[in-house]
């Protein structure tokens, strides 16, 4: 997703946790020895050792995902566990909204893994509905995931460059109505119908209250 210029901080953040992106993307494949691996876990432990002492907060920006943008490119959602450049859970699936329709791109690693090869089904789900999500914020009264279909066409494989591509179709009542695809190689590998339901978004904020009571 796009962003506005990051901060100093923010920008060590997206570099930690690219480099927690990387631990986990060596673990999910390694056959290191046992010495290897017993200073990889002193190193780690070492790690979240310098994050204990810090200040714990879960107040940032926005939500934690991209179906309450509105359209807004600069919004910050690093936390989010799908495109969160903060989150090293996050591949991160980067989206952009271009001539009114969602585009995006992800490259999955070995610990995304299902069929061998392959990106696991559950991972790809969530990307078309973080994809889906911002194509509904479109119309300007964005809601939740209702239902969201999944057809595999053919397996995304890891370590390769896939790209995903969404709309707003119709907006019926509280009903909200979205298409995606996704593509690797100049191939359709899945499709993605997604209906959302309009909230009144004064639950969401009762919920981040209760989430970080002041």
């Amino acid at each position: 997703m796009m962003m506005d210029d990051p901060s100093p901080r923010r920008l060590e953040m997206h570099r930690l946790a690219a480099a927690g992106r990387l631990v986990i993307e060596r673990l999910a494949s390694t056959d290191a020895s046992h010495a290897t691996i017993e200073r990889a876990a002193a190193l780690l432990e070492q790690a979240a050792r310098e994050l204990d002492g810090e200040p714990k907060v879960r107040s940032y920006e926005g939500f934690a995902e991209s179906a309450n943008a509105g359209g807004n490119e600069p919004a910050h959602f690093d936390h989010s566990p799908i495109i969160g450049r903060a989150n090293p859970l996050a591949p991160p699936l980067d989206l952009a909204v271009v001539d009114d329709k969602v585009v995006g791109r992800a490259r999955f690693g070995s610990a995304y893994e299902g069929p061998p090869g392959a990106v696991h089904g559950g991972y790809v789900a969530a990307a078309f509905d973080e994809l889906l999500g911002m194509a509904q914020s479109l119309g300007g009264k964005p809601g939740m995931t209702g239902t969201l279909t999944i057809r595999y066409r053919r397996p995304h494989p890891l370590h390769t460059e896939i790209s995903f591509e969404a709309e707003l179709v119709r907006v019926e009542g509280r009903k909200i109505f979205t298409t995606g695809r996704s593509y690797a190689d100049g191939e359709l590998r899945a499709e993605a119908e997604g209906i959302f339901i309009s909230v009144d978004f004064s639950k969401i904020a009762e919920l981040m209250a209760r989430r970080d009571p002041t």
